[in-house]
C-alpha cells in the first residue's frame, strides 16, 4: 500500500504544523502480523504492558558478530553497545547477558527476540530461538545447575532464588523458572512457577494490543501499554505542580486531546522512533494527531527543556483510532527509554 505522508516541516512554537488527514497515512500494511504482534499473541490475555527487543535485528543494526561461541565479556560488550544506541532498554536481560551466555547456553547474543509481558498477576519472559540455541544442551545445563526437571518435556523447570543465585549473582529473577518449547522454538521464563504454568496452558493473547503493536511495523526495541497503564504512568500527574500548570496551558493552546486506550513506542531500523497512541473514537483521532504533534514540538514540562532538544517530528497523522508520530532522535539522546515513563506531555490523557 503506498504511503501518503507529510514531508518534514519546521516545527516551532509559532509554526503551523501540517498534519496528515485521517485515513491518508497507512502506516500499517496489509501483510501478515509483525514479529512483535505475533509474539504478543503468545502472552497472557490479561497482560497490560510489554517490552520488546528484536535481538537478531539489534545485532544486525550494530554490525556485531556475537554467537554461541562468544565469551561472556564479548556478550557484555555487545549489550553496552546496544545500550548506547538505545536498543536494549526494554530488555530484562541486560545485567544477565554474560552469565546467561556462559552458564545457561542462551543469551541476547543467540536468541532471536525477547518479549517481557506483565500483568497484575505476574510476568513472563518469552524468548524466540532458532538453531543457534540447542535446547537439549540448555536442558542439560539446567539439570546440572540445580533446576528440577519437569515430568513433561514442555513443562516447567523449577529453580528458585537459591538456584539462581548459585548460578550467577547478576541473573534477573525472571530466570528462576524455565520452560523449553523446542517444537515452537521458544523459551519461557518467570519468577513464579505457578504463573508460568498458567501461561503455558493459556491459548489467547491480548488481541487489541497486538493489533496496536502492528502499527510499529518491525521495531528493534519497543514498549506497548494498555490505556489504563499509559494514562497512569505517562500522566502529567507524575510531574510537580508547576509543570502540571504549564502542561495545562500547553494542552489548551494545542487543542483538545482524548484519553488513550493504548500506547506503543519503538525504535525502528535506522534509528527513527515511532509513537502510536490509540483513542476510543476514530472521529477524534485527526484532531488528536494535530494537537499531540504540536505538543511534541514544544516544551517538555516534567522532562525538562524542549522536546525539540531530543527529536524532531518527521511525520504525523492518524489512521482509524490511532495517532502516529514519527520522530527523529537527536544524536546522543535516548528517546525510547526516556519517554516510556512519565511525565510525557504529548501522551497525556
Amino acid at each position: 500500500m503506498p504511503h501518503r505522508v507529510v514531508p518534514r516541516v519546521a516545527l516551532a512554537v509559532a509554526a503551523t504544523l501540517a498534519v496528515v488527514a485521517a485515513g491518508l497515512v497507512a502506516w500499517r500494511s496489509l501483510t501478515p502480523a509483525t514479529p512483535l504482534a505475533r509474539a504478543m499473541e503468545l502472552a497472557p490475555a490479561d497482560a497490560t504492558r510489554f517490552s520488546w527487543t528484536d535481538w537478531e535485528g539489534v545485532r544486525r543494526e550494530l554490525g556485531v558478530d556475537v554467537d554461541a561461541g562468544s565469551s561472556a565479556g564479548e556478550v557484555d560488550a555487545f549489550l553496552s553497545e546496544a545500550f548506547a544506541a538505545d536498543l536494549s532498554s526494554m530488555s530484562a536481560l541486560g545485567t544477565s547477558a554474560g552469565v546467561m551466555q556462559e552458564e545457561l547456553g542462551f543469551s541476547p547474543a543467540t536468541v532471536s527476540w525477547e518479549l517481557l509481558a506483565q500483568s497484575g498477576s505476574g510476568a513472563v519472559e518469552v524468548l524466540g530461538v532458532d538453531d543457534a540455541v540447542d535446547l537439549d544442551a540448555v536442558a542439560d545445563r539446567l539439570a546440572e545447575l540445580g533446576w528440577t526437571e519437569p515430568e513433561e518435556a514442555d513443562g516447567v523447570w523449577v529453580g528458585g532464588p537459591d538456584v539462581l543465585a548459585g548460578t550467577g549473582s547478576m541473573l534477573t529473577p525472571e530466570l528462576q523458572h524455565v520452560a523449553l518449547l523446542a517444537d515452537e522454538g521458544l523459551v519461557l521464563t518467570s519468577d513464579q512457577a505457578p504463573y508460568l504454568e498458567e501461561v503455558l496452558e493459556a491459548d489467547d493473547g491480548p488481541e487489541d494490543l497486538a493489533e496496536l503493536a502492528g502499527s510499529l511495523e518491525e521495531p528493534l526495541s519497543a514498549a506497548v501499554y494498555d490505556g489504563a497503564y499509559a494514562c497512569e504512568h505517562l500522566a502529567m500527574s507524575q510531574a510537580d505542580d508547576d509543570a502540571q500548570a504549564e502542561a495545562d496551558q500547553l494542552v489548551e493552546a494545542a487543542g483538545q486531546v482524548h484519553p488513550l486506550t493504548g500506547f506503543a513506542m519503538g525504535v525502528l531500523p535506522g534509528g527513527d522512533v515511532r509513537a502510536v497512541m490509540q483513542v476510543e473514537d476514530a472521529d477524534d483521532a485527526p484532531g488528536d494527531a494535530e494537537a499531540r504533534a504540536r505538543l511534541a514540538a514544544g516544551s517538555a514540562p516534567g522532562q525538562g527543556g524542549e522536546f525539540t532538544d531530543r527529536f524532531s517530528v518527521e511525520r504525523a497523522g492518524s489512521e482509524g483510532r490511532e495517532v502516529v508520530l514519527d520522530l527523529r532522535p537527536a544524536e546522543g539522546t535516548y528517546v525510547l527509554s526516556d519517554l516510556t515513563s512519565g511525565p510525557v506531555l504529548f501522551a497525556t490523557c
